[in-house]
């Protein structure tokens, strides 16, 4: 019984994972009307730190040395500091989020190129295909938006996301593997709670209005983002190999689209959705690729 709820699980895991890092967007919306987005993250970042202690006191799991930590600040600063940040400043520069998920979601790309010469990870045919394909269904979902103005300063920040969390992914499966996850998250998460209040403080006002709303939205993305979701990215880097997580990514801008456009009015035309049917078509070649 245990084993079939473990298979279960797993299989479930992979979709879990998606439509709760599409939440992140949606829920980093609803928290920059009433904040900053490195005073927001700052305030996020110490609520999980303050939730991550709790764990680690009452898990007491193996501490890392000294090795361990400073790799577990890398990628933390990496996974968490810059794909944050560049999301949130793309949001707040006037990217939908529907569409601040779509620079992101091209992490496959970089993460299987480079996954084949810093892992070792063989790519095969089929999930190049695979990769291509997400490729252009990214591309038609792009398709006819602004570029320049603050636009073009909020796709710069979507840039630096998708950088940071490529390399973040594949930094965090090469030096943080064998670090146990309660540990190695509160490392990660005192460092960039750190990151974030020296950047809040250097470039921001540090006004946050207090509403239920604020409030809830930076629950959920402390308890369910932070902590739930980025476990859970954790346990499925360790478990599959880079590629494979990364192709899961391709499906978060359409599941964010969708959000968006239940909540707040985001509208698809028939050559985005072509390219979310593209996308759905990338992860299934590349996933199928890797369990043959």
């Amino acid at each position: 019984m245990n084993r079939d709820v473990a298979k279960l699980a797993a299989r479930a895991a992979p979709a879990i994972f998606v439509v709760l890092w599409s939440t992140g967007f949606i829920a980093t919306k609803y928290v920059l009307r009433d904040a900053e987005p490195l005073s927001y993250l700052a305030i996020r970042m110490v609520l999980v730190v303050a939730l991550m202690a709790v764990i680690v006191l009452v898990a007491r799991p193996r501490w890392p040395d000294r090795i361990g930590i400073a790799h577990s600040a890398v990628a933390g600063i990496l996974v968490h500091g810059f794909y944050l940040g560049g999301t949130a400043i793309a949001i707040a520069h006037s990217i939908p989020a529907g569409l601040s998920a779509l620079i992101p979601g091209l992490q496959p790309i970089l993460t299987s190129t480079l996954a084949n010469r810093w892992l070792g990870e063989r790519v095969t045919p089929l999930q190049w295909a695979g990769l291509l394909i997400g490729l252009a269904g990214v591309v038609l979902i792009l398709h006819d938006r602004p570029m320049s103005g603050e636009a073009g300063w909020g796709w710069f920040a979507s840039g630096v996301s998708l950088v940071s969390i490529t390399l973040g992914t594949l930094y965090q499966r090469r030096y943080c593997g064998k670090i146990d996850w309660r540990a190695g998250n509160l490392v990660q998460y005192i460092a960039v709670a750190i990151f974030f209040g020296f950047s809040a403080w250097l470039f921001e006002t540090g006004v946050v209005h207090w509403t239920g709303e604020f409030i809830f939205a930076l629950i959920w993305l402390a308890v369910v983002l932070s902590l739930g979701s980025i476990g859970l990215l954790y346990w499925l880097i360790r478990r599959s190999a880079a590629t494979s997580v990364a192709s899961l990514f391709y499906l978060v801008p359409a599941v964010t689209a969708v959000m968006a456009y239940l909540l707040f009015g985001e509208r698809l035309d028939r050559i985005a959705i072509a390219g979310m049917v593209a996308c759905a078509a990338a992860v299934f070649l590349v996933n199928k690729s890797a369990r043959v």
